[in-house]
């Protein structure tokens, strides 16, 4: 029994990523990232620099406009952005806190 990958075909894929491939969040997101664009290169320089971001983002929904936006509606939370940022202007906000805030100032 040969259990190689010798006698597969080839296979590509052609289909392209587009944001929110994984669906629409939902209500389940634990943390929301939110960026501070006194530190975000691109903001601080006002010209298309670093957007890193932007590159490791898995669900492709950070922007690659000045500023960068976030479309939350799509985005799982996941922290990566975050996580990569070079200057740490992304950081990773409580849901449940956002909440709170909201309902305080109603």
């Amino acid at each position: 029994m040969n259990l190689g990958t010798r006698d597969y075909p080839k296979k590509t894929s052609h289909s392209e990523h587009a944001p929110g491939d994984g669906g629409r969040t939902g209500s389940w997101r634990v943390e929301r990232p939110v960026i501070d664009q006194s530190l975000c290169i691109p903001c601080k320089r006002n010209k298309e620099a670093c957007f890193i971001c932007w590159l490791f983002c898995p669900e492709i929904v950070i922007s690659r406009t000045i500023p960068p936006v976030i479309d939350l509606e799509y985005c799982k939370g996941c922290g990566i952005c975050a996580e990569e940022c070079p200057t740490k202007a992304i950081t990773m906000v409580d849901e449940s806190l956002l909440e709170q805030d909201k309902k305080e100032k109603e």
